[in-house]
């Protein structure tokens, strides 16, 4: 009876994983995605501990006290630590998938057929390198390391190199599995690999390096399930596996960039610009030009980028969409694809916000409007707002897909300075005629425009 509780409950809550990506893919059903997987989840748990081979309980409530005293301060970080917390995320999920890997690998040696043994070869190095390098990528993150590609010549092929020599390694243990001496080697060659694989991108290339390593904790799982003979494990991995490497190639064509590039590129690095020797001018303005602006407007496109998300100032951003609306003009958002450091992070801050979610548009959706929009107001989006990228031939970005605000008939960015975004680029947009810099902290600079709205809403009752 209990063996049968315990396969339909891991079918419901495989079904409800499916469902979960599923409703995940749109913002109206996206609370709906994670209480579906969030359940299907506790099924799975649940059902896993009613196993009639488990002989003691005592492990396993030691490990969920302390995994509990981790996981709760984790989940309650501020939204712009989010990306970090995604990263240590992967890291913990693979280094579970490293160590029980090489603990099964050690209670079955010498006596371990050959497709077992690929599955934990490839779950061990998979688990290994990925564990290092979402360490790494926590850590750029964070900036407690260096944002800018740190490299240094032949690179790539020490890199390789490493990578190969736990491929044949493995290769070799997977024909000869008594060969327990080399097992170690499996485990430390890829932990280096993760280091170095991270160390060369650039903070520009983070959400396709966090979409990446997800994929790569989600194979470590599904190899891990078929390590444990758990159909479930298996199929949670692979739906895991699966998701983050789209996730990835929806990245990489946001940026119209390879893998190849991002993860051997370097891109990242502050490039000279062309017109470095030329004395170029900005056009700035107060938070009472920009009420006056956005007040005498019929139609608004707010683009948020990272600087909204450092300075937490989506609530002001949604006071802003408020005070505009009543007045009847019609605010929208741009979202690009790689905006913020994980993908959907914009949407995640301006759903924070309660931002309905039909005023989101995607590049595709934005980009026809922006010709048609007066007010296109940009805090703290840089490279993915940068014309170079659709005019400049000589541009390190050339030809990424971009939201093109230049179109509109006024920019507004808000910015604490003129410094180049994560690609190190110079933005082309700050020095338009058209552009106006609204120079200062996100945060405050939305506030002093909402007070000075406010103040004129009230005047004129």
């Amino acid at each position: 009876m209990i063996e049968q509780f315990i396969q339909v409950a891991y079918i419901l809550a495989v079904a409800l994983f499916i469902l979960s990506l599923r409703w995940l893919s749109a913002p109206s059903t996206a609370r709906r995605g994670v209480l579906a997987g969030e359940i299907g989840m506790a099924l799975a748990i649940g059902a896993t501990l009613l196993n009639p081979e488990i002989v003691s309980y005592r492990w396993i409530f030691i490990a969920f006290v302390i995994g509990g005293a981790i996981g709760i301060p984790l989940g309650l970080v501020q939204m712009t630590a989010v990306p970090q917390r995604t990263a240590l995320s992967h890291a913990f999920g693979a280094f579970a998938a490293t160590l029980v890997g090489t603990a099964e690998y050690y209670l079955e040696v010498p006596k371990i057929a050959h497709f077992m043994m690929f599955a934990l070869v490839m779950e061990v190095i998979l688990g290994s390198l990925t564990f290092t390098g979402s360490l790494m990528a926590a850590g750029k993150l964070q900036e407690v390391l260096p944002q800018r590609p740190i490299t240094y010549r032949g690179q790539n092929f020490v890199n390789l190199s490493i990578l190969g020599a736990a491929i044949l390694i493995g290769i070799y243990l997977i024909i000869h599995p008594e060969a327990s001496y080399l097992f170690p080697l499996i485990v430390v060659i890829p932990l280096v690999f993760g280091v170095l694989m991270i160390i060369p991108i650039g903070g520009a290339d983070m959400p396709t390096v966090i979409s990446l390593l997800n994929s790569y904790a989600g194979l470590a799982a599904a190899a891990m399930g078929f390590v444990l003979n758990s159909k479930l494990l298996i199929v949670a991995g692979a739906l895991d596996g699966s998701s983050g490497f789209i996730l990835s190639v929806i990245m990489c064509r946001a940026m119209n960039r390879s893998f190849t590039n991002v993860l051997f590129g370097a891109f990242g690095q502050v490039q000279a610009s062309a017109d470095a020797h030329e004395d170029r001018t900005v056009r700035s303005a107060s938070p009472e030009d920009a009420a006056a602006i956005l007040e005498s407007a019929s139609s608004v496109i707010i683009v948020p980028g990272y600087g909204m998300a450092v300075a937490q100032a989506q609530h002001r951003v949604r006071e802003l969409y408020d005070l505009l609306t009543r007045r009847g003009i019609n605010v929208r958002f741009a979202i690009h694809p790689v905006a913020g450091r994980m993908p959907g992070h914009m949407n995640v801050l301006l759903a924070e916000a309660d931002i309905p979610y039909d005023k989101l548009l995607d590049m595709d959706e934005a980009n026809p409007e922006f010709p048609q929009t007066d007010v296109a107001l940009v805090i703290g989006a840089n490279d993915v707002t940068n014309p170079a990228a659709r005019t400049n031939r000589l541009s390190p970005i050339y030809g990424m897909p971009i939201l093109e605000v230049d179109k509109a008939r006024t920019v507004m960015v808000i910015k604490r300075s003129l410094s180049p975004g994560f690609a190190g680029v110079d933005n082309e947009l700050y020095y338009l005629d058209k552009t106006l810099m609204l120079f200062g902290d996100a945060k405050a600079f939305v506030g002093a425009i909402v007070r000075e709205l406010s103040h004129a809403q009230g005047a004129a009752a």
